[in-house]
C-alpha cells in the first residue's frame, strides 16, 4: 500500500510542477487552486507512504517521479528542448527509481 500511495504522490507532484506553469506566479485563481491542492495531496502521501518505507527511498522516488514526468511533460506541452542528452538523464532518473524499488 505505501507504494502506491508514494507513487500517487508522485504523480501528483507532476500535476502540481506543472501546475506552476499555468498559475502565471499564482495570479490565476483556479490553477492555483488545483496547484495547492495537488501541493498539499502530495506532501501528505508522502508522508503516509514514509510510514512504513525509509525516508530517504520514499522522498528519492518521490522526486524521481516527479522530476522524469515533468520533464516529459515540459517537453510534450511546453516544446522544452528534446535532445539526446536530456532524454538519457531522464532515463538515468527512470533507471535510479526503479533501483530503489528493487532493492527495497
Amino acid at each position: 500500500m505505501a507504494w502506491t500511495l508514494l507513487i500517487i504522490a508522485g504523480i501528483l507532484e507532476i500535476g502540481w510542477a506543472i501546475g506552476l506553469k499555468y498559475t502565471e506566479g499564482f495570479t490565476r485563481l483556479w490553477p492555483s487552486v488545483w496547484t495547492g491542492t495537488a501541493m498539499v495531496i502530495s506532501m501528505y502521501l508522502l508522508a503516509q507512504a514514509a510510514r512504513t518505507l525509509p525516508i530517504g527511498t520514499a522522498y528519492a522516488v518521490w522526486v524521481g517521479i516527479g522530476a522524469a514526468g515533468t520533464a516529459i511533460l515540459g517537453m510534450y506541452l511546453f516544446a522544452e528542448p528534446r535532445d539526446v542528452a536530456r532524454i538519457l538523464c531522464i532515463v538515468l532518473i527512470v533507471a535510479g527509481v526503479v533501483g530503489l524499488k528493487v532493492l527495497h
